[in-house]
């Protein structure tokens, strides 16, 4: 759990270095190990609802529609929570449900290990539609939207010298990273306070915004020969969860500590999926 803390003191300016543009261009950047990607997401909080027993609650898909069992995964534990609260007043069967914290590495190994088996669970991951909303109006901004953004959106800091665009790279200590936020308000108070202590480098900066499932997948895609040994972009990437979700996560480490870290249920053992109720 102490991981899921780490980039609440990263964050802070005291040792940080700007050490400029990583360069990407148009050129593909390659899979990782797959023991980097979990050790990337390891880093970031998530919300499940799950029962007594800690399987997770998944929804059946709606009538005569064919496929398995979906869960959702919340980037909020506000909006986790508050999805509950509704769906019990609808649906008594959910009386004891709660929200449970786990981390994205753990969601990830678990859709993994169950890959292919008859049944799948699938996962959807859902934002905060602050964020979401953030997304569109950046992109707006840009002049890229011409449809609504998709996705669990990742906000980063890029600079652009004619055609070329590429992310900035800051350092603190011995370790250089991509930081990429999953909240734009507090990427630009980053940005701000950086931009105090080094003007010069921040001339043509700006924010974009990709998807985290979107950056999963490019984590995920295997090398060829043309794009071989091109993957220090994605070795860099440090996902900084929301201040938050590192709060609230302070706030149930030590409960958590005497009672045990939370795990996904085994794929044998569901919770009884259940019908989405009917909108009111």
């Amino acid at each position: 759990m102490k991981s899921l803390i780490r980039w609440s003191a990263t964050v802070g300016l005291v040792g940080i270095t700007l050490l400029g543009s990583m360069w990407i261009g148009t050129t593909q950047v390659l899979a990782l190990p797959q023991e980097q990607i979990v050790q990337k997401l390891r880093s970031v909080p998530v919300f499940t609802i799950t029962d007594g027993r800690g399987s997770l609650l998944v929804l059946a898909p709606p009538n005569g529609q064919k496929g398995g069992p979906i869960a959702g995964i919340f980037i909020s534990q506000k909006d986790a929570q508050a999805f509950l609260d509704r769906e019990k007043t609808r649906n008594p069967q959910l009386k004891d449900v709660q929200v449970s914290l786990v981390s994205l590495a753990q969601v990830y190994e678990f859709y993994q290990s169950n890959k292919g088996k008859p049944d799948q669970l699938s996962f959807t991951i859902v934002p905060s539609k602050q964020q979401s909303d953030a997304a569109n109006a950046l992109l707006k901004q840009n002049g890229k939207q011409a449809q609504p953004f998709n996705g669990t959106p990742l906000f980063v800091m890029a600079s652009q010298d004619g055609a070329k665009e590429g992310f900035l790279v800051v350092q603190r200590g011995n370790q250089a990273a991509v930081p990429m936020f999953f909240n734009k308000e507090e990427l630009q108070a980053f940005m701000d306070q950086l931009k105090k202590q080094q003007s010069d480098q921040f001339k043509n900066v700006k924010i974009q915004v990709f998807s985290l499932e979107g950056l999963i997948a490019e984590m995920q895609r295997k090398p060829d020969k043309d794009t071989a040994g091109n993957d220090e972009f994605l070795s860099k990437v440090q996902l900084v969860p929301s201040r938050e979700s590192l709060e609230y996560v302070r706030s149930v480490t030590g409960k958590q500590q005497n009672q045990g870290r939370p795990q996904i249920a085994p794929a044998n053992k569901p919770a009884t999926p259940v019908k989405p109720a009917p909108k009111q």
